[in-house]
């Protein structure tokens, strides 16, 4: 197993379980958002994007086929934005009440930076030379 991979492992991981912890906390209902838990918002369930595009990218990592890669790097980029679009529009200031941005959103946008990273620079497969090229 590479480092790629190695790397890409990691980096799901470490995006399914920042799902699961505190994105933010609004004080004034008293309200703990998550990825998977936005109850009395109306978030709905952010965290579900994250995961289908994690498998993906998991799924593109262990083929080794060049139009994987590049799938690869699709469902990466989608996720980077999707983590993006995240880490904008959940924990903004809304009505005069700003919430407090907790560790579960850095986290997500941190390994979906490292997961787009690996998109970009996976083990290639070997290229076969055919008979025509000198």
């Amino acid at each position: 197993m590479n480092r790629s991979l190695i790397f890409t492992l990691l980096g799901i991981v470490v995006l399914v379980a920042a799902c699961f912890m505190p994105w933010m906390r609004i004080e004034d209902p008293a309200l703990t958002i998550s990825g998977v838990d936005t109850t009395g918002t109306r978030y709905g369930k952010p965290a579900l994007t994250h995961f289908i595009l994690a498998f993906f990218i998991l799924i593109c990592a262990f083929v080794p086929k060049i139009w994987a890669k590049r799938l690869g790097l699709l469902f990466a980029a989608l996720n980077l934005a999707w983590a993006i679009r995240n880490f904008g529009v959940i924990p903004h200031c809304e009505a005069g009440v700003c919430p407090e941005k907790l560790a579960g959103i850095y986290l997500l946008l941190i390994s979906s930076i490292v997961l787009m990273i690996m998109a970009l620079f996976p083990k290639e497969p070997p290229v076969k030379a055919t008979g025509s090229e000198v």
